[in-house]
């Protein structure tokens, strides 16, 4: 192999983006499940303390 055949092949693997996109879906969609997991856990930890102070204090300060 000589220089030309190795610079045209660099050339061509850099303008060829077809499985480049493939790529940067799959890390976008790996980014987007871990931002909505970590909601996820976030806002159900703060559910369930005002789900327990509404029973809490419909029940006159009895358990729920």
């Amino acid at each position: 192999m000589n220089l030309q055949t190795i610079k045209a092949s660099v050339v061509k693997f850099v303008k060829d983006e077809d499985g480049l996109t493939i790529v940067e879906y799959a890390v976008a969609g790996g980014l987007i499940t871990v931002a909505v997991a970590a909601a996820f856990v976030t806002l159900g930890g703060q559910v369930n303390t005002k789900i327990e102070a509404l029973c809490t204090a419909v029940n006159g300060g009895a358990a729920c």
